[in-house]
């Protein structure tokens, strides 16, 4: 019974007691409160302190560690209710439990009533704890009254609201906080892009980023933070998908990016939610997300005259290996062209134009390659260079096949016959490393 009135009645006005818990031969004991009777979220703000709402958040949450961060608001207007919120300062075990109920809970003139399971707050704020206590909903409701209730909808919309605004001021102010709160809560908090499109733009800043300008691998940059750096011209806001981060840094499709300069995000697949993200984010700010290993990628709004004269050349003079190469890997690759984007590698796999971002691709397909995949070489690199002054070698459709399989391995896919690419690897090194004649008999002393 105290368990029960602790649970439901504990901040009602009235004092509940109860006879006090004895054992056999002491002597009657007057009765005794069980309840608080002061609800601390009905106090004005001006009374209350830092450790008042501390204490609080432990005792509603049974959280031993402080909260991050907290919100008490009071709305009047048409709807009456009280909003009493925290972050968590790190994730509960049953954050990635499916119909595990939420941290808020709804009181309705201070009378717990039920735990939120999805109606109070949206889905990708399930973290947040705390109390929401409404004047205008009867005692008796049910999660199913709860549907529909344009009550319900106004304290949803302003709660959601609220919440991404206190982000977003932990964020300027206390960075070092909000980076806390985006170790624990990030990844969740990606999945409002797809969830909740009228707050978007407000989930979009807050997002953080790893990039190749970042001085550690931990997320520190914004979408703001970057359009904020974006070089004179430059349109586009690029970002590499990878199976992880030391892949992402490693990837060939980077190296023209670094050349010039241009920061590039890069976004790990060990976190499925990002494939996601930049599916559900399609501009920011007018700059639209640009994935680096789609497309033609050769950054043609940043080229000056020369460069573009020098591709051009480069694509006249590589026109006849192109064409071989492209035979030689008919059924393999949809398309062989010459590309700016590479300055050390040889060769990289992009998607073709049509195509969504090839790594996206990729991870719906099971680690396969999209169906156009497209063979970009370097016209620059030496082993280009060296088939291409001789269009005679019987080697060529073994040198195709090796390019093409190794483009595959840096992009973090599986090849589909390793085999076959031993094989070939193995003829061209000794085709290469032919043996040296025996030598003869030594001379006559």
């Amino acid at each position: 019974m105290r368990g029960i009135i602790k649970k439901y009645s504990d901040h009602i006005s009235l004092p509940i007691v109860m006879p006090p818990e004895q054992q056999d031969g002491d002597e009657p004991a007057e009765d005794e409160r069980v309840n608080q009777a002061s609800a601390l979220w009905a106090r004005p703000k001006s009374e209350l302190t830092e450790p008042d709402y501390k204490d609080f958040y432990r005792h509603v949450t049974g959280d031993l560690a402080e909260p991050l961060a907290w919100l008490h608001s009071k709305i009047e207007g048409t709807y009456e209710y009280t909003l009493l919120l925290f972050v968590p300062s790190r994730a509960p075990f049953d954050l990635w439990i499916p119909q595990v109920g939420r941290g808020v809970k709804l009181h309705i003139r201070r009378v717990f009533v039920l735990e939120d399971a999805g109606q109070l707050m949206p889905q990708y704020l399930r973290f947040v704890r705390g109390v929401i206590d409404s004047a205008d909903l009867p005692l008796n409701v049910s999660r199913e009254l709860l549907q529909g209730s344009r009550v319900v909808d106004n304290i949803r919309s302003n709660a959601t609201k609220k919440v991404l605004r206190l982000l977003a001021e932990t964020a300027e102010k206390e960075p070092e906080k909000y980076a806390t709160f985006w170790t624990e809560f990030g990844a969740v908090l990606k999945e409002g892009l797809a969830e909740d499109f009228g707050n978007r733009d407000e989930i979009a800043r807050l997002l953080r980023f790893t990039s190749t300008r970042s001085a550690s691998d931990e997320p520190d940059v914004s979408l703001a933070g970057y359009a904020g750096r974006m070089k004179e011209g430059q349109q586009h806001i690029y970002y590499l998908m990878a199976p992880g981060l030391a892949a992402a840094k490693a990837s060939p499709h980077l190296e023209a990016f670094r050349a010039k300069g241009i920061e590039v995000l890069l976004l790990g697949e060990g976190e499925g939610i990002d494939n996601w993200v930049v599916a559900s984010l399609r501009e920011f700010d007018g700059k639209h997300l640009q994935s680096v290993a789609q497309g033609s990628g050769d950054l043609p709004e940043l080229e000056d005259e020369a460069e573009a004269q020098a591709k051009e050349q480069a694509s006249a003079e590589l026109a006849g290996l192109v064409g071989q190469l492209k035979a030689a890997l008919d059924g393999r690759a949809h398309d062989v062209r010459v590309s700016s984007r590479l300055t050390t590698s040889p060769a990289c796999i992009v998607a073709n134009e049509p195509e969504i971002d090839i790594n996206l691709i990729r991870r719906l397909r099971g680690s396969g390659l999209p169906s156009q995949p497209v063979l970009e070489i370097n016209p620059q690199h030496p082993l280009v260079r060296r088939l291409n002054r001789d269009p005679a070698d019987p080697h060529l459709a073994e040198w195709a096949n090796v390019l093409f399989d190794q483009a595959v391995l840096t992009l973090g896919a599986r090849i589909e016959e390793p085999a076959a690419f031993v094989t070939r690897l193995n003829d061209l090194l000794v085709a290469l490393s032919a043996d040296p004649p025996e030598p003869g008999p030594a001379p006559a002393p």
